[in-house]
């Protein structure tokens, strides 16, 4: 049985805008490792070949003539490219898959986010005029709720089965959408699990001794709560505990309210680029004595991650809205403690792997982690219980027990 990946993300550089980049790649190579046929069709680089083979994926780079044109990445001229990957890709889809269909082979088409819903509608719309519905399970998967308000849900439910990332991402569109989806779950790729060079840990908590050390990387969208944080910051200050906040944000207009909001409250800020990896990142932590809130101003790739996961006292992942929690997750893998809201992301068992905060009001933040710091038995237990839970997320684990039962609904 063929795996077909329709998303406007994937693995390029010029593809990859946040976390649907990391659930397709991860995805795609858990359905390969398990020696599924997968292929992904996606917005790629126009520099790279049309179509290649990585780690065992088919890759299909559609839309290469209109990157061209917008060399900014993937949400470049956004429109026209949804436009052409809903016009050109589903023909040369089926075009491929007609003769094994016929022959009594099967295929499942796995399509992500509302860029590709018009691309599901045409596909099913070819399939059913060929008499080739019913050997295609076609599943479309929210992963936010970006672009809901475009979508006409019941002609959707009708071209597919609609899933979503978690019970409160479910029960969100059963409200405001009217449809019932199936859960299942984000997971996390074999990189997540990477692990971390205890030596470097120890000399950058050295470093900062004494210190409370919290880390935070989300867009600038108020729903990430990053005034909270702030907040947070700057009663710990106040308290005494020398915090030192170092963030990760976008180019969203939120950041210019989120650095007012810090200079308002007397915190010293400081911007800094990462040249190169964890080493980068360890250069871009020296010298913070003087530093409340260091802004990385520069790409943070995978290991640099991790390692800023593992070695702060907390991650904030502290959200309103969460349709999922990729990152409370991710620190988790790292052996790092998540400090998540309680809205998306159902791995949280609250005081046993995670930190959780339940209101906007940031006494509550500080609050939890100044307790955490007086308390290092109970963040050791935190970051142990986290890791466990981290490994049931691991993406060969969630298409087993997870997606395949749902593919079977879909067919």
């Amino acid at each position: 049985m063929e795996f077909h990946i329709l998303s406007f993300e994937g693995p390029d550089g010029y593809s990859r805008a946040g976390g649907i980049a990391t659930r397709i790649t991860g995805l795609t190579e858990a359905l390969a490792g398990a020696s599924q046929p997968t292929h992904l069709w996606f917005v790629g680089d126009p520099g790279l070949p049309g179509h290649e083979e990585s780690q065992g994926v088919q890759l299909h780079r559609w839309c290469q003539w209109l990157s061209a044109h917008h060399p900014m990445g993937v949400y470049d001229g956004e429109e026209p490219k949804a436009d052409d990957y809903a016009r050109s890709l589903p023909p040369f889809l089926l075009q491929r898959l007609e003769d094994r269909l016929r022959r009594g082979e099967r295929a499942v088409v796995l399509a992500e986010e509302h860029h590709t819903v018009h691309a599901v509608r045409h596909l099913d719309h070819l399939l059913r005029e060929r008499g080739l519905r019913d050997r295609v399970a076609i599943l479309w998967n929210a992963n936010n709720t970006f672009g809901f308000d475009r979508i006409d849900w019941p002609a959707l439910g009708r071209a597919a089965t609609i899933t979503t990332v978690s019970r409160y991402m479910r029960q969100w569109m059963r409200e405001r959408c009217g449809v019932d989806p199936l859960v299942v779950a984000n997971g996390l790729g074999a990189d997540a699990f990477d692990e971390v060079d205890e030596d470097t840990v120890r000399l950058l908590r050295g470093r900062a001794a004494g210190r409370t050390l919290l880390a935070k990387m989300a867009r600038f969208d108020p729903d990430k709560r990053w005034l909270m944080a702030v907040d947070a910051v700057r009663d710990l200050k106040t308290r005494g505990r020398r915090p030192l906040l170092v963030a990760r944000g976008g180019f969203e207009a939120h950041g210019h309210e989120v650095v007012g909001r810090a200079l308002a409250s007397g915190l010293n800020i400081e911007r800094r680029k990462i040249f190169g990896g964890t080493e980068g990142l360890v250069a871009a932590l020296a010298d913070t004595d003087g530093v409340d809130l260091l802004l990385l101003d520069s790409h943070v790739d995978g290991p640099a991650k991790r390692l800023l996961f593992r070695t702060m006292d907390a991650v904030l992942a502290n959200s309103a809205h969460e349709p999922f929690g990729l990152v409370g997750l991710e620190t988790m893998a790292a052996g790092g403690v998540a400090c998540t809201g309680l809205s998306g992301e159902d791995y949280v068992q609250p005081g046993s792997n995670a930190v959780v905060v339940q209101t906007d009001d940031p006494r509550e933040l500080s609050s939890s982690l100044e307790r955490l710091a007086s308390r290092p038995d109970e963040a050791r237990a935190l970051r142990d219980e986290g890791t466990r839970t981290a490994k049931l997320y691991a993406w060969p684990s969630i298409v087993e027990r997870a997606l395949m039962p749902r593919i079977q609904l879909a067919v």
